[in-house]
């Protein structure tokens, strides 16, 4: 079989890159599923989807009980269902499930629900019908993404909720987006040309039963948050050239003393960016002081524990984004197996670990922040003000980044820890994996502020140095940064800095 194309015009602009489903994903990849790539089927799926459908319609078409084919759901998979009831069980399953509340998902997390879910189907262990893959191509390959809301999922059965909102757009029932509008999802299916869905044997089942929600929602916070480390780290260097303070702690010698990985490559990287330092070697020789403090010294060792943190969180998410999280699963040999791989344990705990990375990360970035408004360090006055007492200076910028990272250790408790019996005692352990996923994205927003806050306090602090240079590479960053904002000493609102400084940043701006 021929990768599904388009039957007429393609709505979308020429996407940078295609996928063919099923794709081996990494967490990066995550970013592109807006519109810059477009998915195709490998025909060699084709076949894998074909012959697992057609072990389910052998099983539909029989007298013995299959759940998720001829029963009910969670405790009711003991209702054996008639022959002449299957397609109607399928439909209600999904628009009873669609039951979601809360904020609403962006496009972009719904896009990648709708896309991971259907690279997984492509697997070919769900038997669903070639006719519901090529529906669901066909909508992410166009400028329709379903309207997600982000609350009611307990990560264990799958996502049920919020996929099932991610399934009702198949069916052209309730609302979604098409070109960024919202508007009834019949009328968009009217715009691709396509009729309803109408499910057959497991095929609702297999839309919502899976992690695909937390993968997306989680898994596109954690990519943002390397791009809040990188800013971190040039941050941090920063900061140390505005407090004068020592590289050496950063040594690579010392660092393979403690061979943490994230370590000697934090300890490297930060070496780096401080080279060449002329504002260094300016006090080299008269600097009294024999230790900076732990925000500054300790730099390679708690920036490098994030960093591995985020790592082994990126891991368990591609291993996720690999996995066939349905049930049951239709393997090729004729069996169908209910188990547990809809179970979001994995990464509810992987989600956690990066809020609580991320949040350590932002405590002592608004550590460096008090110092450098202290008024202790060489050349720099309190608060930064130019004229202390007449003027504030950063000093409620400061109180701001303290409020974040205070709320970011509430938010830090681990959602893993929890879990809540549903489904009639039938779901009795749940992992709340979406909501790691959720609080995941609360706390990288907020520590994308208290870096802003950081980074725009410190490069106002380098202006009390001048003419002297720091090393090259902050050198560098600056002359980016002051590209887009004016880093200036001066009395003004800097509330529109920071939020600017704060996208700039989760776009990447400063990779």
């Amino acid at each position: 079989m021929r990768p599904f194309v388009w039957e007429g015009e393609n709505p979308l602009p020429s996407p940078s890159k295609e996928f063919k489903l099923p794709k081996k994903l990494s967490l990066f990849d995550l970013r592109l599923l807006d519109g810059s790539v477009r998915a195709a089927l490998d025909p060699l799926s084709a076949k894998k989807i074909k012959k697992s459908r057609a072990i389910v319609e052998k099983i539909a078409a029989g007298q013995n009980p299959v759940y998720g084919i001829n029963t009910g759901f969670g405790s009711l998979a003991s209702q054996k269902i008639p022959k002449e009831n299957l397609l109607e069980l399928q439909k209600n399953l999904v628009l009873s499930h669609a039951c979601g509340v809360g904020e609403i998902l962006s496009e972009k997390e719904a896009k990648a629900i709708l896309f991971l879910r259907l690279n997984e189907l492509c697997r070919g262990y769900s038997g669903v019908r070639m006719n519901l893959v090529e529906h669901m191509l066909r909508i992410f390959n166009s400028p329709a993404s379903p309207r997600i809301p982000s609350q009611g999922s307990v990560g264990a059965s799958g996502d049920l909720a919020p996929q099932a909102h991610m399934a009702i757009l198949l069916l052209g029932e309730g609302d979604a987006f098409f070109n960024g509008k919202l508007m009834p999802s019949r009328e968009i299916l009217r715009a691709l040309k396509l009729s309803p869905l109408q499910l057959e044997a497991k095929e609702g089942l297999s839309l919502i039963n899976g992690t695909q929600a937390m993968q997306a929602v989680g898994g596109l916070a954690l990519s943002s948050a390397y791009r809040i480390f990188e800013t971190a780290q040039k941050t941090a260097a920063l900061s140390l050239e505005a407090l004068t303070g020592s590289p050496v702690p950063f040594e690579e010698k010392i660092q393979k003393l403690k061979p943490h990985p994230g370590q000697i490559e934090t300890g490297r990287t930060l070496t780096q960016l401080l080279k060449d330092s002329p504002l260094r070697k300016s006090h080299l020789l008269n600097d009294l002081r024999v230790q900076d403090p732990y925000s500054l010294r300790c730099l390679p060792q708690v920036h490098g524990a994030v960093l591995d943190a985020l790592e082994f969180s990126r891991k368990t998410v591609e291993r996720e984004m690999e996995s066939v999280t349905d049930n049951p699963l239709v393997f090729p040999d004729g069996k169908i197996i209910s188990a547990g791989n809809f179970h979001g344990q994995a990464l509810s705990f992987a989600f956690d670990f990066a809020a609580m990375a991320l949040t350590s990360l932002g405590n002592i970035s608004e550590r460096r922040t008090f110092q450098l408004i202290l008024g202790q360090a060489p050349r720099l006055k309190p608060f930064l003000a130019q004229r202390p007492g007449l003027e504030s200076g950063w000093m409620i910028a400061q109180v701001a980044a303290a409020a974040l990272a205070s709320e970011n250790k509430t938010l830090a408790h681990p959602a893993s820890s929890d879990s809540i019996p549903t489904s009639a005692n039938q779901e009795d352990f749940v992992s709340m994996g979406m909501n790691a996923a959720l609080k995941l994205k609360r706390i990288l927003q907020n520590v994308s502020r208290i870096v802003a806050i950081e980074m725009l306090c410190a490069a106002c602090a380098m202006e009390s140095h001048k003419p002297l240079k720091p090393g090259k590479g902050i050198r560098d960053f600056i002359k980016k940064l002051n590209a887009q904002i004016d880093t200036s000493p001066r009395e003004r609102p800097l509330s529109p800095e920071i939020e600017k400084a704060h996208l700039l940043i989760l776009d990447g701006y400063f990779d």
